[in-house]
């Protein structure tokens, strides 16, 4: 079984590439079960798979200087812009494969903190639409 440690993961939002900025990035996709038990089911719950949703949550360090991670996340408040996430930098291919799909940018939490700690922002993202597996 192979291993990783996860050393140049890849983010990029709405065409940008924001690795730069990001310390963890987490995609989490989910099926709501639907409960379709019935009498012939002999006392054992029996489930379909419902609606697919997902989240794309991301921790950045923050800057808030021109063109920095603040100035480019503040206008796509509101707005359901593209991602696209891999476990490395490197090719995409069999071995990186990329998720993407598009995100809801519901939110922006410019000031986070106590006294001592980092600027750093974590936000997660609801997807909007399919979320796709590529290595091509």
């Amino acid at each position: 079984m192979a291993k990783m440690v996860l050393l140049a993961e890849f983010v990029s939002l709405n065409g940008t590439d924001l690795s730069s900025f990001c310390r963890k990035a987490e995609l989490s996709t989910e099926v709501e079960d639907k409960e379709v038990t019935t009498y012939a089911s002999l006392g054992w719950k029996e489930l379909l798979g419902g609606l697919k949703s997902g989240e794309l949550g991301l921790e950045f360090l923050q800057d808030v200087a021109a063109t920095q991670i603040d100035s480019i996340m503040w206008p796509l408040l509101g707005l359901v812009v593209p991602f696209e996430v891999r476990l490395s930098q490197a090719a995409v291919g069999t071995s990186n494969p990329k998720w993407t799909g598009n995100i809801l940018i519901n939110g922006w939490n410019p000031i986070e903190g106590s006294v001592g700690d980092e600027a750093s922002v974590s936000v997660g993202y609801p997807t909007s639409g399919v979320v796709t597996r590529a290595t091509a």
